[in-house]
């Protein structure tokens, strides 16, 4: 569980309570990892878990590639709750587990789908620089589309502020830390 901006969910305001239904009724079907921690501000709750439904279960990209991209920002981030979520539903999603392996070990996978190379690209690239060049959109945007793409910023966005969220505010993985820390 989290260890800072604790809540008791048996002891919510109504505005938390409705944020709380809302993310329960939705297909997550419950409170935990970020979601415990931005009760403490419902409206940003509310919001932002609109965001994540939409980037979880919405968008055009292929499963495996979407989970691609959430390994690769809860790996950037060490993000541990996220890590323990995703990378199960990753190797279900059809990513290769060795691709999953490398990338929790820092090492650049060796891909045999060339849409996943696309996707690990982009995601490193803009996560080192800050922006990714012409070729390597292309080379996304030619797997994905324009489309894709700009759903794919929006997947990276919202586990960046889901992975930020986890580390703040010590939301723990289950059963330990399965990623060491950045720098280890």
């Amino acid at each position: 569980m989290s260890r800072r901006a604790e809540i008791d969910l048996d002891n919510l305001t109504p505005d938390q309570q409705k944020a709380a239904d809302d993310i329960v009724s939705g297909p997550r079907g419950s409170i935990r990892g970020p979601f415990v921690p931005w009760l403490n501000s419902p409206e940003l709750a509310g919001r932002a878990q609109r965001l994540g439904e939409f980037a979880r279960y919405h968008t055009s990209l292929p499963e495996r590639l979407k989970e691609l991209a959430i390994l690769v920002t809860a790996r950037h981030w060490a993000a541990q709750f996220e890590w323990w979520a995703h990378a199960p539903l990753a190797i279900e999603a059809g990513l290769p587990e060795s691709v999953v392996a490398a990338i929790a070990n820092r090492e650049t996978p060796t891909f045999e789908a060339e849409d996943e190379a696309a996707i690990y690209a982009f995601c490193s690239e803009l996560y080192a620089n800050r922006r990714v060049s012409e070729a390597t959109y292309k080379a996304v945007a030619a797997h994905v589309g324009d489309k894709g793409a700009v759903e794919l910023v929006g997947v990276l966005g919202y586990y960046a502020l889901v992975s930020m969220t986890l580390n703040v505010f010590e939301v723990e993985a289950p059963g330990g830390d399965p990623l060491s820390p950045p720098g280890d």
